[in-house]
């Protein structure tokens, strides 16, 4: 939530990939296995999250002897984060491959991940995983769901059509914040942004009627969706990274016997590990890409990231308890500057 909530990271790539008009092909298998898992996700057809995906399929339909199949719907073709969540509760949809905008529509304990400057490196997000995960599972159970694996999306920053180098020039932008938060986008407002609440499907069209001129998303999909063209320029500080989740409806996991739900977890953990590889080294080569083809990061001075860091502190200050459960807050504050203090930060 906080700086955040106003636009829901995974909202933004449904946008972003609506918006692109990509489309969804669900994968498909030499021979049906004798129980489908229908995924939905907003990744892009062909990204490294999608591949990913597929390969974990195969080894789930391998490893069980084709007992459990995977079929993945990429692309957004099942609609937002919140509406397949939707879909996985009344079994239209078995499983999803989410940002933390579905986890938390689930519960709110999610929105920890969404506070800006929380988080200052992958090692410390992932030590306060660690701590989390027992916890943030068990609410997940409850709400009936189960959580397969930790999925990573890249590190978000501000894209902007001027150069903005500071909190005082993103205030003069644009920006686009999830229509539906009347909350968070007033919290914008009195700390003097300039929020568009708009449906993210309506990105593309703010962008090229001047409604919006600004939009956090990752490099990784800056670039593969070319976005960068459009809005050239990249605020030179990250603002929080981009967690999502695989998960599955209870109803669906009991379905699987004991010894496949194993075999799917192993498969799951290796995707888990592939991602955490491969994005943060590809999030860095996509800026360099991206600066090879027009795109200017702007530098951000101590100072001004000094007042990035208290404006972000006003975002979650104002946070309510429900956005984010005090024990929840307090335990990822303890992760955190734990891992902090034994790495001598």
């Amino acid at each position: 939530m906080s700086l955040l909530a106003g636009f829901r990271p995974g909202l933004v790539i449904a946008g972003l990939l609506a918006a692109a008009g990509l489309a969804a092909t669900p994968n498909a298998s030499l021979a049906q296995p004798a129980q489908v898992v229908k995924l939905a996700t907003l990744v892009p057809e062909g990204s490294v999250w999608d591949k990913a995906l597929r390969e974990m399929g195969a080894a789930w339909a391998a490893g069980t002897q084709n007992r459990v199949g995977l079929r993945v719907y990429p692309g957004g073709v099942a609609g937002d984060e919140p509406d397949v969540v939707r879909k996985m509760r009344i079994g239209q949809l078995q499983a999803a491959a989410v940002t933390t905008a579905g986890l938390a529509s689930i519960d709110p304990a999610f929105h920890i991940f969404n506070i800006p400057m929380f988080f200052d490196s992958y090692p410390e997000l992932y030590a306060t995983l660690d701590a989390l995960e027992p916890v943030l599972k068990q609410r997940l159970e409850a709400k009936g769901f189960v959580l397969l694996n930790w999925g990573h999306g890249g590190w978000v920053y501000f894209f902007t059509k001027q150069p903005v180098e500071s909190v005082d020039g993103l205030k003069k932008s644009k920006l686009f914040v999830w229509a539906g938060d009347d909350q968070m986008a007033q919290q914008w407002k009195t700390l003097g942004f300039q929020p568009v609440a708009l449906a993210a499907t309506d990105i593309m069209t703010g962008l090229q009627t001047g409604m919006i001129d600004a939009y956090p998303t990752t490099p990784l999909l800056g670039l593969s969706l070319q976005w960068y063209k459009m809005t050239p320029n990249m605020v030179g500080v990250g603002v929080a990274p981009l967690v999502g989740g695989l998960v599955m409806n209870k109803s669906a996991w009991t379905r699987i016997s004991e010894a496949d739900r194993g075999r799917i977890l192993a498969a799951s953990e290796r995707m888990e590990n592939r991602l955490k590889s491969e994005v943060p080294r590809q999030d860095t080569t996509a800026v360099t890409e991206m600066q090879k083809r027009g795109l200017k990061v702007m530098p951000v001075s101590s100072a001004h990231v000094a007042q990035f860091r208290t404006v972000a502190d006003q975002f979650a200050a104002g946070i309510p308890g429900s956005r984010v459960p005090p024990e929840i807050l307090a335990a990822a504050r303890k992760a955190r500057d734990e891992f902090r203090r034994k790495s001598g930060r």
